[in-house]
């Protein structure tokens, strides 16, 4: 078992704190005032790690923390070793195994897929399209039937089914393809800017056996993902401080796959990290290398917008 010299432990749960403490902190702030935001919140409400949670350090499972005592940990599963604190391979809870080999199957299958880009950030559209039952408080920058010409004039190429189902019925047939849960690791693909977010909701679902780095760095690439999201939707949201991409037109069109492919070459790192983290918490405990997809559901909570 590595073990890390407390100075370098010390170090890295104090930078990691620093860097996502102003927005766990915000975020509790907001909920004890009863502020929503339209475009932050999704990180705390969709994603369901805490505040709290989120700013919890751990280097990974097997990794012992020379010098450290039961109060300098903040996870449950750390034991005591002869030379400080670890999380061990055997704290890992043998029924999410089975969810642990599928989400290997699952990494590795999209990061291997060709990048797509091109939907423009319309599934955000589609979900408003013909319905007055907008999800957000907050006015759309268009009138409704310019809002929804926007999509009648477009080709909606979600990949996503996470996106796909908050389609409106009457979006769902416009789209290229009919998406199931059954069949996400078939159409999920790494410019996909909702299927990057996702990075973080695979990182904390393996916390704390998980570096928290890898955590973080996920956490903030969802965060620009969110930006891009919600910039691009028919919402005004101006007054949040959120200028449109405007990808109604051609220029707000370029501006968006420009920033999606950004994005992507971001997740393309926080993937490969986040592949070899899942691998080693499988081999750690007795997984082999030869892998087999699972036809099991995404993980994660039931709405998303």
């Amino acid at each position: 078992m590595h073990v890390l010299p407390e100075s370098e432990w010390r170090r890295r749960r104090a930078e990691h704190a620093e860097r996502l403490r102003p927005w766990a902190e915000e975020r509790v702030r907001r909920a004890e005032r009863g502020v929503k935001h339209p475009v932050w919140d999704f990180l705390f409400e969709y994603y369901s790690l805490r505040p709290g949670h989120l700013l919890r350090w751990s280097p990974g499972a097997a990794v012992g923390l020379e010098g450290a005592t039961a109060k300098d940990v903040d996870w449950s599963q750390f034991a005591v070793t002869p030379r400080g604190m670890a999380i061990p391979t055997e704290a890992f809870p043998a029924h999410r195994r089975a969810y642990l080999e599928w989400a290997v199957a699952y990494l590795d299958t999209v990061a291997a897929r060709e990048p797509q880009f091109g939907c423009f950030g319309l599934h955000e559209w589609a979900m408003v399209y013909r319905t007055a039952d907008v999800r957000h408080r907050v006015p759309l920058r268009l009138s409704a039937a310019g809002t929804d010409q926007v999509i009648e004039s477009s080709q909606l190429r979600c990949t996503h089914y996470d996106a796909f189902r908050f389609f409106t019925p009457p979006a769902m047939p416009l789209n290229r393809t009919l998406l199931t849960r059954p069949d996400s690791i078939d159409h999920d693909q790494p410019g996909c800017v909702h299927a990057n977010m996702d990075l973080y909701k695979f990182a904390y679902k393996l916390a704390p056996f998980i570096s928290a780095e890898v955590l973080a760095e996920a956490f903030l690439l969802a965060l620009q993902a969110r930006e891009l999201d919600m910039r691009a939707s028919p919402y005004d949201l101006r007054s949040h401080g959120f200028e449109p991409i405007r990808i109604e037109t051609r220029d707000g069109r370029e501006e968006y796959a420009r920033r999606q492919r950004e994005i992507a070459e971001l997740a393309t790192q926080v993937r490969t990290r986040l592949r070899a983290e899942y691998r080693r918490v499988w081999e750690l405990t007795g997984g082999t290398v030869e892998r087999q997809q699972h036809d099991e559901p995404l993980p994660g909570p039931e709405a998303r917008s």
